[in-house]
């Protein structure tokens, strides 16, 4: 496993320095006429939990790139506590791929749920408003390290997959 880019000068970081929790009720205002709150409203959380992790870790403001995965597996009800859990996963120069767990309590009963994961890509902004590198993560626990070596086959697949897509878009047209 690569902790440490050979051309990294800045100093690794443990993904318990950049890990968020993000926690809010959940109120009628957000939900439908079911009383289930709107996916989009939870994906704005997603993305929220997301860039508190990556700005931690960069040291820097960070947009979002991309969303690999939103995988919603139980709804979120009015009065649920909404809890949000996000780290860092992979770093590559100036690009982090952000992991976040969405979990829902019910208050009265203390029922937790696992409510969906999400894969995000982050990309920090130097003040020129421009890529900037990140410093390397460094992951400790067997877990944070399983993370990253997925992480960095996903990164790998996408560039990959990017390759294939920009090939195919300069092809000419039926090749």
């Amino acid at each position: 496993m690569q902790d440490v880019k050979p051309d990294s000068t800045l100093p690794g970081k443990p993904v318990s320095a950049s890990a968020t929790v993000m926690a809010t009720l959940m109120e009628p205002a957000k939900a439908n006429p079911m009383g289930n709150i709107h996916g989009g409203f939870i994906m704005m959380l997603v993305d929220q939990a997301a860039a508190a992790a990556a700005i931690r870790h960069a040291g820097h403001i960070c947009v979002t790139a991309s969303i690999d995965r939103l995988d919603f597996v139980n709804p979120v009800h009015v009065g649920d506590m909404l809890t949000l859990k996000s780290s860092v996963n992979y770093t590559h120069r100036t690009s982090m791929e952000i992991g976040v767990r969405v979990e829902t309590e019910r208050l009265e009963t203390g029922e937790r749920r696992h409510v969906a994961s999400a894969l995000l890509t982050f990309v920090a902004m130097g003040n020129d408003c421009r890529p900037t590198p990140v410093p390397p993560i460094v992951p400790e626990t067997e877990s944070e390290k399983r993370r990253f070596r997925q992480a960095e086959l996903r990164y790998q697949h996408r560039k990959e997959l990017r390759a294939k897509e920009s090939a195919l878009r300069d092809s000419p047209a039926g090749a």
